[in-house]
């Protein structure tokens, strides 16, 4: 799915203040679709969608989304309309099971999805991941434990691994 097309579904967003700077919040009827930071490799860019503080779904991605930068929660609940290929979306199923606190290298991911070989293909959906933070991409380091590439930028990436215990 083009990133044009996933913002065409869009019902609403929001932007919302983290402390790696500002995160778009956006949804579908079917969930969350996306959260991307200001400045992000495959940001939308404008949405059609309403602008909104009032949506249930995007508030409460909010909440969850502050209390994890408090410290205060390692996982999130919000339901998710993850919209890609289908190997796309085996690839972002497998981060969400890398817990916090803990990484996995591309390699490892390219195992979980039954495809060992497939480890750039893993890295191009790894970085084509909408919905930073709650789908944990930045938990995927480089054979070697490497900070590799990261759509928000290499500094954010150590930031959360920071936030979440990892040195």
């Amino acid at each position: 799915m083009s990133l044009a097309s996933l913002a065409a579904a869009c019902t609403a967003q929001t932007t919302v203040s983290t402390p790696l700077g500002p995160l778009l919040l956006a949804r579908t009827e079917g969930g969350l679709a996306g959260a991307w930071f200001e400045g992000q490799k495959a940001h939308p860019g404008a949405l059609a969608a309403p602008q909104t503080d009032a949506d249930p779904l995007l508030r409460e991605a909010a909440l969850q989304l502050d209390a994890y930068f408090a410290g205060q929660r390692s996982s999130f609940d919000v339901p998710l309309d993850l919209r890609g290929t289908d190997f796309q979306q085996k690839v972002w199923r497998a981060l969400l099971r890398v817990g916090r606190g803990r990484t996995a290298s591309y390699a490892d991911i390219a195992r979980r999805v039954g495809s060992p070989r497939a480890v750039r293909a893993v890295g191009a959906a790894v970085g084509r991941n909408p919905i930073s933070v709650i789908v944990p991409c930045h938990r995927v380091l480089g054979s070697d434990g490497s900070l590799t590439g990261y759509a928000g930028g290499l500094q954010r990436k150590s930031a959360l691994l920071q936030l979440e215990g990892v040195s």
